[in-house]
């Protein structure tokens, strides 16, 4: 009995020498990071990699090209993305078809103002469905939505294109119309440029103005997803034809903040991630 209670009791004094070497070994690790943390080792190290990889982006350039419509040639990171391309007619009918060289075609439908593949290289890969792409090292997001405000049944379904490149997270909607859906927010997250349709009319049976969100609908958009960067597209303009019943430009920029606003007096947009800005602006090409 007594080798017993002298086993036991044993196993305890054992049981607490092993917690009382933890404590001492775990408080010995701590005034080590303490020391290192106070030597400048562990800053160094950790600002080394921070730097490294804000460096990695804050030099990168990225590249917006309006070619009129929605169709705009994406220049970064090595790649050259060719969005939207249009057949001249109607409201594009003073524009000239894009033909810009690119490396792959985005398109948001088969219609002849979304789409028009002819007289482009029949070599270039085309993105036109739904769903997740690696393309040379970019995530590419094809997000599918209704191309019009009775769940698709006129015009079809509608992608929006989200990728980031060169550091700078792109989303361009494409013809929508449509509300969007918890899903697709999720999907579209908060974009640094949004590329967003604003020509059309809720009220309207017209097919140009059917298929696209009027000046009040983008507005609501923009408070939706929060971008740093809006360019309205798909409205009328002075290159239009006469007939063009789309909304101009003016009177979606008259529902946005004045002082976030900006006529560019070209098409091009050169943007690099240290430059954004932190609260939304209004950015408008000349096509």
């Amino acid at each position: 009995m007594q080798f017993s209670v002298l086993v036991l009791l044993g196993l305890v004094f054992s049981s607490q020498n092993q917690f009382t070497k933890s404590l001492i070994n775990n408080n010995m690790r701590r005034r080590q990071i303490l020391r290192l943390a106070q030597g400048g080792i562990i800053s160094a190290f950790t600002g080394g990699i921070i730097a490294d990889a804000a460096n990695s982006q804050t030099n990168a350039t990225l590249k917006l090209e309006w070619l009129g419509h929605m169709s705009f040639l994406v220049s970064g990171d090595g790649v050259r993305f060719l969005t939207h391309p249009f057949r001249p007619a109607g409201c594009t009918a003073k524009l000239p078809a894009p033909k810009a060289a690119s490396d792959y075609i985005l398109i948001s439908s088969r219609l002849l103002d979304e789409g028009y593949l002819e007289n482009l290289a029949k070599d270039t890969r085309v993105l036109s469905e739904p769903g997740s792409y690696n393309i040379k090292g970019l995530n590419i997001q094809g997000i599918a939505m209704d191309h019009d405000r009775i769940g698709g049944r006129r015009f079809g379904r509608n992608v929006a294109w989200r990728w980031k490149q060169s550091g700078i997270f792109v989303l361009h909607l494409g013809g929508a119309a449509a509300p969007i859906t918890q899903s697709q927010r999720i999907l579209m997250g908060r974009p640094d440029v949004l590329i967003l349709p604003i020509g059309g009319n809720a009220q309207s049976s017209e097919p140009t103005q059917a298929k696209a969100y009027s000046p009040e609908e983008a507005k609501a958009i923009v408070q939706e997803l929060n971008p740093r960067i809006v360019i309205p597209v798909y409205y009328r303009s002075d290159k239009s034809s006469q007939s063009c019943q789309l909304a101009s430009v003016d009177e979606f920029l008259a529902l946005m903040p004045k002082d976030s606003i900006q006529k560019l007096d070209g098409s091009v947009l050169e943007l690099s991630p240290k430059n954004l800005p932190q609260t939304t602006v209004v950015r408008v090409l000349k096509a």
